[in-house]
């Protein structure tokens, strides 16, 4: 068991040679196919699902512990098929992003295109039959099913064709958000709560930003590959200023959903981030630098850690505020001043 590996895949895209990862064990192996350092932004969404519905009196482990190990198992099939899929259209070839900001595994031979498939199989089926098992407990209800199917839809076909109509992005606002969160929420309560969708786009917008952030990026080469991402579409300075609302945005949701009372005002906690983003957001007043800055890390990513660090400083705030929110409202002291603020 190689521990130390096991970290740093969860941390970051690790690039191995042939050698190195034939002296790895199966769960390291599948921790840099599956791009493990990305599923931490599934797991947010699963726990802010659970946690919506723990505050509505609607909570039970096993089923949430089902429907997050499904969603990240989900999440971690489709970046594999994702990689399968580009490999045999042709996409990761001649130097191509995915294999210079980490490890390829079909294109930089480190498996064959039986054993990627198979680590997908497996991955999928047991995404699959967690899938089934949540069906059965919200007793095969139609909206599970369509929310099943969805997922499966977005898995299989975001990489084709979604992405190249420049759909990607909306695919992603859609999957870690209304589905992910919202749907999370109607799987452990049987029922769809619309305040939940709305209150799932704080996050989930930030979601966003880190996948609009890496194909700007990664823009020329998906334009000469003839990948129209909707960066490609806009063009980069459109893209850059998107990617920034998407950022303001968050914070304006969370006011509106204070100003409604579906939260409480504990959520300006989410305020700690701006630090963050003002840290952050002159970087993407600028194009990207045509060389390496000093000090740089990932490098030729650029403006998708920047993305990222902000996206996890909120959603991390954003999660944390929700927690805190939650508890006021079954300590009985605070749950009755939450009562009458409501009144």
């Amino acid at each position: 068991m190689n521990f130390a590996m096991w970290r740093k895949a969860l941390n970051v895209i690790p690039d191995v040679s042939k050698p190195e990862w034939d002296r790895l064990d199966v769960i390291s192996k599948w921790l840099i196919s599956t791009r493990a350092a990305v599923l931490i932004m599934t797991f947010i969404s699963a726990a802010l699902a659970g946690l919506f519905a723990w505050r509505d009196n609607s909570f039970s482990f096993l089923p949430w512990l089902a429907l997050t190990l499904g969603l990240i198992l989900a999440h971690a099939s489709n970046n594999i098929f994702n990689d399968y899929t580009d490999f045999v259209r042709g996409v990761d070839k001649d130097n191509y992003y995915r294999n210079i900001y980490g490890a390829q595994p079909i294109a930089s031979g480190l498996m064959t295109r039986r054993q990627h498939l198979t680590y997908f199989a497996v991955t999928a089926l047991i995404a699959l039959a967690l899938g089934i098992y949540l069906a059965f407990y919200t007793n095969f209800s139609i909206t599970t099913w369509i929310l099943l199917a969805l997922g499966a839809f977005f898995l299989l076909f975001y990489t084709w064709p979604l992405k190249g109509l420049a759909l990607g992005e909306l695919a992603v606002l859609i999957v870690w958000g209304p589905l992910m969160i919202g749907g999370g929420y109607y799987v452990l309560t049987q029922q769809w709560n619309w305040n939940v969708v709305i209150a799932s786009l704080p996050y989930v917008l930030g979601v966003t930003t880190v996948i609009f952030g890496k194909h700007i990026d990664k823009l020329d080469m998906d334009k000469a590959k003839d990948i129209h991402t909707l960066p490609v579409v806009i063009g980069e300075k459109a893209s850059r200023y998107a990617v920034l609302a998407m950022m303001i945005a968050p914070y304006l949701f969370t006011l509106y959903l204070i100003a409604i009372k579906f939260f409480t005002p504990i959520m300006l906690i989410v305020f700690l981030a701006l630090p963050t983003l003002l840290q952050i957001y002159p970087k993407f007043l600028q194009p990207k630098p045509k060389t390496r800055p000093e000090g740089q890390i990932g490098w030729p990513l650029y403006f998708v850690g920047y993305a990222f660090v902000n996206n996890r400083k909120f959603g991390s705030l954003f999660m944390f505020g929700l927690l805190i929110d939650v508890f006021l409202r079954v300590i009985p002291f605070t749950a009755s001043f939450i009562q009458a603020y409501w009144s």
